[in-house]
Formats: structure tokens, C-alpha cells, sequence
């Protein structure tokens, strides 16, 4: 199908012809005049047609569930959150999207998957499933070789981020938590929570924390592996020594040997019994942040702690207290 499209600048018009079919990259050209672009459009639907225009693409009936796959089998097991693309991926398998061939990939797919979702999920979740999609697709079009001159997801309005979570333990909600923890039968989750609560470490990097990185003399922990990248020494505080003291040494060399799954399950089991509500593990961190400037702490000291290189992004875990504040008021 051709569209012939007016191109108006200072000092000229042009015409852009438009040449799109079925298994063949996107072919423009520009003219001086309407009529020419209407003509050379015509006579090149007609070459590919007949298969004497060479595209550069062999004809395929590659699905988006077959990218999908190859993208499974071959690029997510080389990432650090491949647990979690590989749910993504695999929910993206299971959506009538992933029937359309991959030739056919149009931004109307995109957006009717879109808007499917945005009624089921966040748009949170959405942005990260749509991050996803459009790597595969890059990748499918750059090292794979697979018809689609562009990547439709990169076409399209993506839904508005959600507020950041500014979620604090509030009164009696640390007692409570780790009351429900102590009656847990794995014996390290307890300890898991009061460490994330001192040191603001992620999840993965207290479920990647080996005993021969803590250093007990020193008062430190080190990770030589983070989220972004770059390794660092989390001071430990007196209550985080001597939780770490009163676990037992696994065999397996963990500070903290639980499953991911395991540990998504427990704290969905702890805070129902306990009755608190809204809280994920994930706020412990913003918790521990927040109490690091509570108690002094400067921009600098806390990055280093936590890890954060863009202080901007850190600013949003500084929600203190407003109670607290009024008392250093005076």
C-alpha cells in the first residue's frame, strides 16, 4: 500500500512516497512533484509484486511467539533479573499478540496489547512488559535479520509512570512484622528483614550476600554485585551485627539461603497474619534510607550506602518524618 505525504519547509515542497507490502521493508522516496511520487509508488508496488525489486529479506511466516522464544532461549539467561523476564516473556507467549507475524508487527498490535493490559495491571508493569517487547523486536529486526523496517513499540504513547512509593513502617507495623516473622519456619527471614530494615539492601543483593563477604572486624558487607553495576562496602550497624551473629552458617556459603519464590511467598503469608497492609519488601529500603538521614546522615554518606549514583533519584527516598522534623525544630 502507498501514501504519498506533503513535506512543506522554508523555501520548498516535497513529496514523500510511502511504499508498504506484506514480508518487505518500507521503501521512501521523495519528489518535486505529487504526480511523480505517485508514479514511482505505483510502478514499485508493482516490481514487488512481480519479485523483481530485491528487499533484502527472505519471505518468513516467523510469529512474534517464535522471536519471543528464540529471545528466551538465547538472550535472557545472560541478564541478572532473568526470573523475571522470563515471567514477562512468557505472559507476552500467552497474549493473542504473539500470534501475528512478525513481518505484520504494526503499532495497532502494540496498542490494542497496551490497552489490554493497562486494565489488568499497572502501568508500571506495562512499561516494563512493553520494555521488553521492544527489545525483542530490536533484536529480532538488528541480529536476526527479520522483516520490519521499524519497531512499532517505539511508535506508540506509553502509559504515564506511577507516582514513586513513598511507603513507611508506621507505628507498631515493625513490631508487628517481625513478630509475624519470628513464628516463620525458615529460620534466616527474620534475620532477612531486620538487615534490609539497617543497611537498605535490595532483595537480590541480600539473597546474593556470601559469608565470605562480610567482614565482622570491619563492620561491613561487601557486594560485588548490584543492580547498577557497580560494587560496594555497606557499613553494618550494631543491630544488623548481631542479627548476622545469630544465624546459623549454611553450607551453601549464603547469608540468607531462600529462593526468591520462597521469599516472595513468606512475605505475602507474614504481613497478611500480621495484618499490615500495602507494604512490600521493597519499602524496607526506602524505610532504611529514610532513617539514614533521619539520623544524620549527609546525600553523599547515603549514597554510599545504598548505592544510588543519580542523587536525584535518591531524593525521593528522603521522606521524613514530619513529627520528627518538628521536634528538631524545637
Amino acid at each position: 500500500m502507498a501514501t504519498i505525504r506533503k513535506r512543506v519547509n522554508e523555501t520548498t515542497i516535497k513529496y514523500q512516497a510511502r511504499v508498504r507490502v506484506s514480508n518487505h521493508p518500507t521503501i521512501t522516496k521523495t519528489f518535486n512533484l505529487r504526480s511523480h511520487a505517485i508514479q514511482w509508488a505505483r510502478e514499485t508496488e508493482i516490481q514487488i509484486e512481480k519479485g523483481d525489486l530485491n528487499s533484502g529479506y527472505k519471505p518468513t511466516k516467523e510469529t512474534l511467539a517464535d522471536a519471543l522464544e528464540r529471545y528466551l532461549k538465547e538472550i535472557t539467561p545472560r541478564k541478572k533479573s532473568s526470573d523475571r523476564e522470563e515471567s514477562r516473556i512468557n505472559n507476552l507467549i500467552k497474549d493473542p499478540i504473539a500470534l501475528v507475524q512478525f513481518c505484520n508487527l504494526r503499532p495497532q498490535h502494540i496498542i490494542a496489547y497496551r490497552n489490554h493490559r493497562l486494565n489488568k495491571v499497572t502501568s508500571g508493569t506495562v512499561l516494563r512488559e512493553l520494555a521488553v517487547l521492544s527489545h525483542v523486536i530490536k533484536i529480532g529486526i538488528e541480529e536476526w535479520g527479520l522483516p520490519l523496517d521499524r519497531n512499532p513499540v517505539q511508535q506508540i504513547t506509553k502509559p504515564k509512570q506511577n507516582p514513586p512509593r513513598d511507603r513507611r513502617l508506621e507505628r507498631d507495623e515493625e513490631d508487628l512484622l517481625l513478630q509475624g516473622c519470628s513464628v516463620a519456619l525458615n529460620p534466616y527471614f527474620k534475620a532477612l528483614v531486620i538487615v534490609a530494615i539497617e543497611t537498605a539492601m535490595r532483595r537480590g543483593e541480600l539473597l546474593s550476600l556470601e559469608r565470605c563477604h562480610l567482614n565482622l572486624k570491619n563492620r561491613t558487607a561487601y557486594l560485588p554485585t548490584t543492580k547498577n553495576g557497580s560494587p560496594r562496602t555497606v557499613p553494618l550497624s550494631t543491630r544488623a551485627m548481631a542479627t548476622l551473629n545469630k544465624i546459623p552458617t549454611h553450607i551453601s556459603g549464603k547469608v540468607f539461603p531462600i529462593s526468591e519464590a520462597a521469599l516472595r511467598g513468606q512475605w505475602r503469608r507474614t504481613i497478611k497474619k500480621a495484618g499490615i497492609k500495602n507494604l512490600r519488601l521493597h519499602d524496607l529500603r526506602h524505610e532504611a534510607t529514610s532513617r539514614f538521614f533521619e539520623k544524620g546522615l549527609n546525600i553523599m554518606e547515603v549514597s554510599t550506602i545504598t548505592g544510588h549514583k543519580d542523587l536525584k533519584m535518591l531524593k525521593r527516598y528522603t521522606h521524613l518524618k514530619a513529627e520528627d522534623l518538628a521536634l528538631k525544630l524545637g
